[in-house]
């Protein structure tokens, strides 16, 4: 900004008349310099609403860095009170939720296998595509949970669980978990999915009072 106001402030030398006379000879100087315009500090002070726009762009390029160099998975965090703690697409094997408030925490694509979930409060919790192989689901508040894709196998504890209203789309697969006195209530399964249940239905829900064969809509 400096360098700009010292050219356009230079003064420049008119340019001398043509003679036919010979000059006298004389010592070359260099023209002056004049800054006239600029004699007033104020003038050198870059403007004060420019400024406040540099200072803005360069705390959105600071803030864009800072995003771009951000941990992904911090994208991913969970609800409820585990909340802060990333449970969206990890390996969470073995861990103990059980008896926790986790409703609608996400725990999509998340490897579960024998993780405690027992008397947890997941209502609303996502399971997409998630390996609960050997999980422990009893007791637990299951109520419109997203099972779709998950691997709900091998010896799950799904006992005494309420899913009422859970998602069971595509290729959930229940098969060898145990579901006695769980209430399947509205759970959309396929076909082959609920036979094979039925042929294992046994109990009544604690919770619901409802029959496990009943709620699957066995013959």
């Amino acid at each position: 900004m400096a360098l700009l106001n010292v050219i356009l402030c230079t003064k420049i030398p008119p340019k001398p008349y043509l003679s036919l006379t010979k000059p006298p000879l004389s010592i070359p100087h260099l023209p002056s310099l004049s800054f006239s315009l600029c004699d007033k500090p104020q003038a050198l002070i870059p403007n004060k609403k420019l400024v406040e726009v540099f200072a803005k762009t360069g705390f959105l390029a600071i803030l864009s860095a800072s995003l771009f160099f951000t941990d992904p998975a911090l994208a991913f965090k969970g609800g409820g009170p585990y909340g802060s703690e990333v449970t969206r697409g990890q390996d969470l094997t073995g861990k103990d939720f059980s008896g926790r408030t986790l409703i609608k925490q996400d725990f999509k694509t998340s490897i579960l296998r024998q993780a405690n979930f027992k008397g947890a409060k997941l209502l609303g919790a996502s399971f997409f595509d998630a390996d609960l192989t050997g999980a422990d689901l009893s007791d637990a508040d299951l109520r419109s949970a997203d099972f779709s894709l998950a691997n709900v196998t091998k010896v799950a504890n799904l006992s005494n669980a309420n899913l009422e209203g859970a998602l069971a789309t595509g290729n959930t697969s229940f098969r060898g978990s145990n579901i006695t006195g769980a209430d399947f209530t509205d759970v959309p399964l396929r076909e082959d999915q609920r036979e094979y249940l039925c042929k294992f239905a046994d109990g009544v829900n604690p919770t619901t009072g409802n029959a496990t064969r009943d709620t699957l809509l066995c013959n």
